[in-house]
C-alpha cells in the first residue's frame, strides 16, 4: 500500500502547529497503525529528519496511551478499537490519512501528536485511595456481592483512562471517564466510606481543569474504545447530589 499521511507537526506548547504530508510506501496490510508510523519515523531519520513524535506503551489495548485523532475522529472511529490495535487493511492504497493530537483545552500539545494528559493523574489523584485498613487480603467470597452490582462496577473499571471521550466531546467533557472512576468505587462495599469525598473532589477538580460540561452529546460513548456507558454519568450526578445531602 502507497499513502500519503497528512500529520500535526508543532515544535512545542508555545509554537504554532501545521499539517506537513509524507508519503509511505509498501506498506502491509498487516500492520498496525503505529507500526506504520515506525516505519514512517524510520524514514525519517534515515534522511536526517525530525521524527514525529507520539505516544504508545503496551501496543495492545490497554494502557490508553495511543492518544491519536485519524481522519477526525479518537483512535480512527472503529468500534471499541484504540489507536494500536488500528490495522492497516482498513485503509486503501492511495489513501490520504489525517493525523492528529487529541485536541482539548485540558490536553495541551507537547510536540507534534504528544498531548498533556496529566489532568486526568490529578483527578484520580483527588479522589484518593480506598484508605480504610482491611487487613491482610480476605477470600475472594468473604464479602458478599451481587453479580448486578459487580457488572456494573468492573464495566466501569474498565475505563483506561484514553482520553478519547474529551477529545470527541464538542464540549471537551471529561466526564464520561469521571463518571467511570466513581461509579467503580460507589458500587462497591470497599469504596463506601470515602465515597461522597471522592465524587465531589473528582469533580470539583475536573472543572478546574477546564473541561468542559456534558450536554448528552453520546459522542463520548460512541468513540469510547472500551464502550463506557453514558449511564455512568447519571450515576456520577447522583453521587455528586449525594454531597450535598447533609449527613444526619
Amino acid at each position: 500500500m502507497n499513502l500519503t499521511l497528512r500529520i500535526w507537526r508543532q515544535k512545542g506548547p508555545d509554537d504554532k502547529g501545521r499539517l506537513v504530508d509524507y508519503p509511505v510506501k509498501d506498506i502491509s496490510p498487516n500492520m498496525s497503525f503505529l507500526e506504520m508510523l515506525d516505519v514512517l519515523n524510520e524514514h525519517l531519520i534515515k534522511s536526517n529528519q525530525d521524527v514525529v513524535e507520539f505516544d504508545s506503551d503496551c501496543r495492545e489495548g490497554i494502557c490508553g496511551t495511543c492518544s491519536l485523532v485519524i481522519n477526525g475522529k479518537p483512535h480512527g472511529g472503529f468500534y471499541r478499537t484504540t489507536t494500536c490495535q488500528l490495522h492497516m487493511r482498513h485503509f486503501t492504497d492511495g489513501d490520504v490519512i489525517t493525523i492528529e493530537p487529541f485536541r482539548a483545552k485540558a490536553f495541551p500539545v507537547i510536540k507534534d501528536l504528544v498531548v498533556d494528559r496529566s489532568s486526568f493523574d490529578r483527578i484520580l489523584t483527588s479522589g484518593g485511595y480506598i484508605s480504610v485498613n482491611t487487613g491482610s487480603a480476605p477470600d475472594a467470597n468473604l464479602i458478599s456481592i451481587s453479580k448486578d452490582v459487580a457488572d456494573v462496577a468492573m464495566d466501569a473499571a474498565e475505563c483506561i483512562g484514553c482520553g478519547a471521550c474529551g477529545a470527541a466531546c464538542p464540549n471537551a467533557s471529561a466526564a464520561l471517564f469521571v463518571s467511570a472512576k466513581i461509579s467503580h468505587l460507589a458500587q462497591l462495599p470497599q469504596g463506601q466510606p470515602e465515597r461522597k469525598r471522592r465524587a465531589s473532589r473528582m469533580i470539583e477538580t475536573m472543572d478546574d481543569e477546564g473541561f468542559g460540561n456534558c450536554s448528552n452529546h453520546g459522542e463520548c460513548e460512541a468513540i469510547c474504545p472500551k464502550g463506557i456507558s453514558i449511564s455512568n454519568i447519571a450515576r456520577m450526578r447522583r453521587e455528586y447530589l449525594r454531597t450535598l445531602i447533609p449527613s444526619k
